[in-house]
């Protein structure tokens, strides 16, 4: 129990988690974000960009070692979630809103994957909420897995490398403040398409709903002036 209040507590500031846990905190956080449903509260963006500061300024990682291991951990947690997404199914959107767990973030992502398809794989690794729930949508829709793999690997490494290279780029020309608040813009903007998604299927639906129920009222009108 200690271990994992150090870990909540350490998880406010990265670059202290990671001096902290070092490549097996990266690896559980990585693959926990892609691979298990309550992973979607991790800062799976802002913690790889940090890991890449962290390698450019010290010897506590080791770029190669720590993109091989998160490469890794990416593509085990998407195949994973996948495979929980084709076994659970729709029962999941079924499922209350806890701490650890929201529909919307799920019917979001299942909005995406209707509208971009197999590309949302790839699309959401860079997109919090939608990175957790992807491989999943696409276990529920029934991808066959081979393509499935395809855009796994691609979007596991994609995203890896670019956002360690990110943090290691900048380490040297970018003070650690500045550093933060671009990996808080990359989130913003990262986020933005499954905003804007969710909030269009929101007001389709409201609109289907106001048309059902004014439907319904002239049904109703019919039936009783006949």
């Amino acid at each position: 129990m200690n271990v994992i209040s150090e870990f909540f507590h350490k998880l406010r500031n990265l670059e202290e988690l990671i001096r902290w846990g070092g490549y097996l905190v990266l690896a559980v956080i990585v693959f926990s974000e892609t691979g298990l449903l309550v992973g979607f509260f991790l800062p799976g963006d802002s913690l790889l960009v940090t890991a890449g500061v962290i390698a450019k300024t010290t010897n506590l990682l080791d770029m190669v070692k720590l993109n091989a291991l998160l490469i890794t951990m990416a593509i085990t947690g998407d195949a994973v979630g996948y495979q929980f997404g084709k076994r659970v199914g729709p029962a999941l959107f079924k499922r209350e809103k806890s701490f650890f767990f929201r529909p919307s973030h799920l019917i979001a992502t299942q909005a995406f994957y209707e509208k971009h398809g197999g590309k949302t794989i790839i699309i959401a690794r860079f997109m919090p909420f939608a990175r957790t729930f992807a491989p999943i949508v696409a276990g529920i829709g029934g991808m066959p897995y081979s393509r499935f793999a395809l855009f796994n690997i691609v979007g596991g490494v994609s995203w890896v490398l670019s956002m360690t290279t990110l943090g290691y780029l900048l380490a040297a020309a970018v003070s650690p403040k500045r550093i933060e608040h671009i990996v808080y813009l990359i989130i913003v903007i990262s986020v933005l398409p499954v905003v804007i998604q969710f909030l269009k299927v929101r007001a389709t639906s409201k609109t289907q709903t106001e048309e059902t129920k004014e439907n319904t009222k002239e049904i109703k009108q019919e039936n009783a002036s006949g």
